[in-house]
């Protein structure tokens, strides 16, 4: 029989970790390591085990080499694969209720192939959803896992992904050569609108909020219907949506920073494999 070389599961999630935080320190808090023992195993996965440098080093971030870009394909699958087979053995004994609280914002968008996984790996577990603007989930304290939105710099828990808040408007839409710029946007308390506004402030724009609503759909509603524009995460923008910037007048926009917390008095098996797979699921996106 032949004999095949392997790679230890627990390496390769570290280098997984390191190449979607982009750096040692927030890997080293993902997989609940120090940083000294995370630089450690990637010494001993580059020297011993694959035998090629995975990263680079640009500045603070590390970037994957070549190698790297083609072991993280392999690793993603591995990890994944161990996954399902435990979840297959342990599935009759993960019963029970998550509750889980996100903002209307990722519901159309990620947490469909999420369900629809868990669901498949889990048909027992009962997973009742409360979508809620991220400042008033962040006042919460009777949710399992919740994900919310925050700000560079601000970011708790586990940093699911980092995205670009980008203007719009509809296709034929041509609303940025108004004088007064018409927005629609979340409530005011919402950390994007008010970057927004302030953007607009500094570059002394005219506008005004003509439309504000906590749901995205009513957002997008009255975006597409040509009565205004709004800025949000670029991958919630729709295909028949514009995206405009710069060469419309308008002023760049920061990144935002999209995060899983977990509540730890209500930590099990049950909660941990559903942010695993949401994890998983905003990272595919």
């Amino acid at each position: 029989m032949a004999s095949y070389p392997t790679i230890d599961s627990e390496l390769l999630r570290t280098f997984v970790a390191i190449a979607d935080q982009g750096g040692y320190t927030r890997a080293a808090e993902q997989v609940n390591r120090t940083q000294s023992a995370v630089s450690m195993q990637m010494k001993r996965l580059e020297e011993d085990v694959v035998q090629r440098s995975l990263f680079q080093r640009n500045g603070r971030q590390m970037l994957l080499t070549a190698e790297g870009e083609l072991l993280l394909g392999y690793a993603r699958r591995i990890l994944r694969l161990q996954g399902e087979a435990l979840n297959s053995l342990r599935a009759p004994h993960m019963v029970g209720l998550v509750r889980i609280g996100t903002p209307d914002d990722y519901v159309t968008r990620f947490l469909p192939g999420v369900l629809a996984r868990f669901a498949q790996a889990f048909p027992l577990v009962q997973v009742e959803m409360h979508c809620e603007p991220s400042f008033q989930l962040l006042q919460r304290q009777d949710l399992d896992l919740t994900i919310v939105t925050r700000e560079p710099g601000k970011e708790i828990g586990q940093l699911l992904r980092q995205e670009e808040v980008v203007w719009a408007q509809a296709e034929n839409a041509m609303l940025h050569e108004r004088p007064t710029l018409p927005l629609a946007m979340f409530n005011a308390d919402c950390f994007c609108r008010n970057w927004a506004c302030n953007a607009l402030d500094t570059m002394s724009r005219d506008y005004r909020v003509a439309y504000s609503s906590p749901s995205l759909s009513a957002i997008f509603a009255v975006v597409g219907a040509g009565l205004a524009v709004t800025a949000q995460l670029r991958s919630l923008i729709p295909t028949e949506m514009r995206i405009i910037g710069k060469e419309e007048g308008l002023p760049d926009m920061p990144m935002a920073s999209i995060v899983l917390l977990r509540n730890p008095r209500s930590q099990s098996p049950v909660t941990e494999c559903l942010a695993e797979h949401i994890a998983d699921g905003f990272r595919q996106h």
